[in-house]
């Protein structure tokens, strides 16, 4: 009996996500030559630049939704149809070798769900330092945002309920709800990187978007409403 291979729905949520989302995508050619992705959904909040003529022209499968990254990542998820899930920010690009790392780790059936290394778009030290504190947060605390991109089993994503409808912090309420329901579970930790962009960190400061960052992280833990923080980290 031959054993069918398990697909990768890839699942990106746009809004005027142009500058970058090229390069998002094109990293993600080869592997669906390959046969490691099945398909490429963008889920779209209204972007009134060229995003979705740029996700036409890379064979990607648009659909739409009100903006708010809960709400379109659940609706991305909803529309795909791989046994596996990768969620991936539009300013994020893959480093070459992921799918290969991807397809053994499936291959492997030993973990519900996976993130990659998380790099920045820049050479800076202040940037290599913020990256190094989120992979040391990511090992200790088993928190990993949605930056570093996120990979999880269909069978796993539905039996927490999925993505919930928040404008922001919807990756750290799943990753809580994958955590309760097993103690003992872990992420993989992909070596290929996730290098997003830094754009909010050199606009802002290093220093201050991660007292930012974790101003409203701290906010969100005591309680806060989503809705209310999102106006703050912009």
């Amino acid at each position: 009996m031959v054993m069918k291979s398990q697909t990768v729905s890839v699942i990106i949520p746009t809004l005027n996500a142009g500058p970058r989302l090229a390069q998002c995508l094109d990293a993600l050619v080869t592997s669906a030559i390959d046969g490691v992705v099945k398909e490429v959904v963008v889920v779209d909040g209204g972007s009134t630049d060229d995003t979705t003529t740029i996700a036409d022209g890379f064979g990607a499968r648009i659909v739409n939704a009100p903006a708010g990254r809960g709400g379109q990542l659940s609706y991305g998820a909803d529309n795909a149809r791989g046994d596996w899930l990768l969620f991936l920010h539009g300013d994020t690009v893959l480093e070459t070798g992921w799918a290969k790392e991807v397809q053994q780790f499936i291959d492997a059936d030993a973990y519900d769900a996976g993130v990659f290394t998380l790099a920045f778009d820049t050479d800076g030290i202040a940037a290599k330092v913020v990256a190094t504190g989120a992979m040391l947060r990511t090992r200790l605390t088993k928190s990993p945002y949605g930056d570093q991109g996120l990979l999880i089993s269909r069978k796993a994503y539905d039996e927490v309920g999925g993505f919930r409808d928040m404008p922001l912090f919807e990756d750290v309420d799943l990753v809580r709800r994958l955590l309760r329901k097993s103690a003992s579970m872990t992420f993989h930790i992909f070596r290929s990187k996730a290098v997003t962009s830094a754009e909010r960190y050199e606009r802002d400061g290093y220093v201050r978007r991660v007292f930012k960052n974790l101003i409203l992280f701290t906010r969100y833990q005591m309680g806060a409403p989503p809705e209310k923080l999102v106006r703050d980290y912009r």
